[in-house]
């Protein structure tokens, strides 16, 4: 459907969470990058991470000798087109780059903050605990939810004082984007030249997020609804990529086991590349590989630790950080 570039006869593997919902990985922050590399034509298989529940380098795609980690210079579509490993826009030959950009700026802030507030705050705990915490221990889940929940409202700034303003103007402006979007596209099958661009990979994954994962009381959900293009528009790319099932080409390397038994991928991506896409005879563990296992084997404990010290930070009276304007309200749950 789309283009790579001459690097695309490399194999990539793409480290994401649990498919659900329908949907071949349920992490918002996954999907666009899975959508990018669909939409893109590529050779990459798919893994499933559920050791790093809370951990912001993943999604993560290892190609080569590189690694595009989610929390680096920008996440992994970014990179992937500085490296010239992937570039969707690259084929466009009559792009209006400001108009691109714009158009991408809306989708990753206005849209991506709705994500944020609506996943983490609006509609309860059921998604986002199934998505990131369902393979965990109950209390060490919780407690990261909670977590998870209290730094969601630190960097939207949603306060007890605030709550009702900044809800008003996080779903104004995903209406705007919305409304926006909706005239860009009109009945064209792509947002540019229909030809695919990271625009339609970021949206799509947004849209696609909305309508099968998101109850149907969601705000979020109930006004993309109101525009029958750009719900057409996901759809119609849905069926096209075949993502009800998943493709022979893009087979996890786990997809006979349940997705909750994953556990940390083989390829890792704090030691750099190396990884192949055919299995290899059994061989000798790098120093390299010997500490990232270390690190995966006491990942829990470290959480469990971090988990202490943030509820005694909370427990601490006075703290003007942890106040009753900012303090999470465990009562939502």
């Amino acid at each position: 459907m789309g283009d790579s570039r001459s690097s695309g006869d490399r194999h990539l593997f793409l480290v994401a969470r649990k498919p659900r919902f329908g949907l071949p990985t349920a992490c918002p922050s996954c999907l666009p990058v899975y959508l990018y590399l669909k939409l893109a034509n590529a050779d990459f298989t798919v893994e499933f991470d559920s050791s790093f529940p809370d951990s912001d380098h993943i999604p993560y795609v290892e190609y080569g000798e590189s690694v595009a980690l989610n929390n680096e210079k920008g996440g992994v579509i970014e990179l992937l087109k500085e490296e010239a490993i992937l570039d969707l826009n690259a084929k466009h030959t009559s792009l209006a780059i400001p108009d691109l950009v714009s158009t991408k700026a809306m989708v990753s802030s206005w849209l991506y903050e709705a994500i944020l507030y609506e996943l983490w705050i609006a509609i309860g705990g059921d998604v986002a605990h199934n998505i990131y915490f369902s393979d965990l221990p109950w209390p060490i889940g919780k407690i990261l939810h909670w977590k998870k929940i209290y730094n969601v409202k630190k960097l939207l700034g949603v306060t007890k004082v605030n709550c009702e303003e900044r809800e008003l103007e996080i779903y104004k402006k995903a209406n705007e984007a919305y409304e926006a979007l909706s005239l860009k596209l009109g009945d064209q099958v792509f947002f540019f030249d229909n030809r695919p661009t990271d625009v339609d990979a970021l949206f799509l994954g947004h849209a696609l997020f909305v309508l099968h994962a998101l109850p149907e009381t969601s705000e979020l959900r109930s006004n993309l609804l109101k525009h029958d293009n750009l719900v057409k528009y996901a759809e119609h790319l849905k069926a096209e990529l075949q993502l009800d099932s998943t493709p022979s080409s893009t087979q996890p390397s786990s997809s006979s086991k349940d997705a909750s038994t994953s556990s940390a991928p083989r390829r890792k991506p704090s030691s750099g590349w190396g990884a192949k896409p055919n299995p290899k005879p059994k061989k000798e563990k790098t120093e390299e590989e010997k500490k990232f296992r270390r690190r995966a084997k006491y990942f829990l404990a470290t959480q469990l630790v971090a988990v202490l010290v943030f509820l005694s930070l909370m427990g601490v009276p006075g703290d003007s950080e942890m106040d009753d304007e900012d303090a999470v309200d465990y009562d939502e749950e």
